[in-house]
């Protein structure tokens, strides 16, 4: 894609939901704020009803290029990430060949860089192979031109606690987090589902929440002991969230991550055996998700991350037993979470921006993404229709996926524009061409 930054103006948008004002984009940064501004030879665009957000921020992307192209690529990965108002995106390391190199994270990146939709930063795994049994290569991917900062088995949980701890303790060196994916194997063998009424009902083997529990405790423990930064992936029981709470009063560097769907959807879904509905870590109890939500709130939770996994439609068209596990999220990530939090009055539109955007900046070590919206900072924003109502359907999304669980379902706030350091990406709703 073109990379040339235009001069554009933002008439009458509200940042954060607030007042209206102008936004001038010009050479990738933002050079005023305030009413009334103008510039010779700008591109102007009407914002009047629209709030203006930093643009988002994904800690937890599956964009499974290499090696799994039938599913998505980096390429319709990150034009879905633009549509969903996401200026950049932390791509996971299960690809094949597994992110465990410098040489596979460098590839990520350059693919993102040709891409040209969002930025993209690469997770190394902290495996290799995602095995489990000896560390990857973490100072070479650190140190590469990727410059890898999030270490990852996603898909795969680091069960190995001697393991755990040297992955710790090695990331400190160069300010790395280990972002942990919380699922004790033995506990969850043949799992198919949270373990609870419904599981008991269906008879499909019960995931229980004490799987994720236990290892967060654990972690949280053993990255207090050698004074590194853990983040949890997904979580999504009320323990974990009572767990990582506990943890952060005690002054642990702990932060989680929770999903749009787990901010939703409960396992009474599950009932109908359609396989859109499985998901690691299942889809838990009403009870789960208004902890969740209540952690998202004051804070507890750090982030939404969509753990966006798309999957080829043969996966998923099949026996419950048989499918892939995993959902698609960037474009119906923002609207959920307006959903869930925004119009239920749990946070405000400045929180929102600081867990869908600040905070997954921060945690990743990612500059330039995440700022507020002032002069000096980078032209990364999106901007959102709150008001607009719009109905879910997948054939019509950017991502190759078409296993959205939202399919049909009628969601607020719509993403109207999205600025990739002042360079529209996504204009009226629809992406921009080179």
């Amino acid at each position: 894609m073109n990379t040339t930054a235009n001069t554009t103006i933002v008439r009458n948008v509200r940042p954060l939901g607030g007042e209206a004002t102008d936004l001038l984009l010009r050479d990738g940064v933002i050079a005023a704020v305030g009413p009334g501004l103008s510039a010779e030879g700008a591109t102007v665009h009407d914002g009047r009803g629209l709030h203006a957000l930093p643009g988002l921020v994904d800690l937890h992307t599956h964009l499974r290029e290499p090696g799994r192209e039938d599913a998505e690529t980096v390429e319709s990965g990150t034009r879905s990430a633009a549509r969903g108002g996401y200026t950049a995106v932390f791509a996971m390391a299960n690809t094949f060949p597994v992110a465990d190199t410098a040489g596979v994270v460098e590839q990520v990146q350059r693919l993102g860089e040709e891409a040209g939709w969002a930025d993209v930063r690469p997770v190394g795994a902290v495996t290799v192979g995602l095995a489990g049994q000896q560390l990857a290569e973490l100072g070479a991917m650190a140190d590469s031109r990727a410059g890898v900062r999030v270490f990852s088995d996603d898909g795969h949980c680091v069960s190995d606690a001697v393991l755990m701890r040297r992955a710790l303790e090695y990331v400190k060196a160069f300010d790395g987090v280990i972002a942990q994916h919380a699922q004790e194997p033995r506990l969850t063998e043949g799992a198919q589902m949270n373990e609870g009424t419904v599981s008991a009902v269906l008879g499909l083997r019960g995931w229980p929440s004490v799987a994720e529990e236990a290892i967060i405790a654990r972690d949280v423990l053993l990255a207090d002991h050698v004074g590194s930064r853990l983040h949890v992936c997904h979580l999504s029981t009320r323990g974990s969230v009572e767990i990582v709470r506990w943890a952060k009063a005690r002054g642990v560097q702990v932060t989680a991550e929770v999903t749009p769907h787990h901010l939703l959807l409960t396992d009474e879904l599950v009932r109908g055996y359609d396989p859109v509905y499985k998901v690691n870590p299942p889809l838990r109890t009403q009870a789960d998700v208004e902890a969740v939500r209540e952690g998202l709130a004051d804070g507890t939770i750090d982030v939404v991350a969509t753990d966006h996994a798309p999957h080829p439609v043969e996966a998923k068209d099949c026996e419950w037993s048989a499918a892939a596990m995993g959902m698609t999220g960037l474009e119906t990530a923002l609207s959920v979470v307006q959903h869930t939090m925004v119009d239920t009055g749990l946070i405000g539109w400045d929180v929102l921006a600081d867990r869908m955007s600040h905070a997954p900046a921060r945690i990743g070590r990612l500059a330039g993404h995440g700022e507020p919206l002032a002069v000096g900072s980078a032209a990364n924003l999106v901007l959102v229709d709150p008001a607009a109502r719009w109905t879910v359907d997948p054939e019509a999304m950017a991502t190759a996926g078409r296993n959205s669980p939202f399919r049909g379902t009628e969601l607020p706030g719509r993403v109207v524009a999205t600025f990739l350091r002042g360079r529209p990406t996504v204009l009226d709703s629809g992406l921009v061409s080179a």
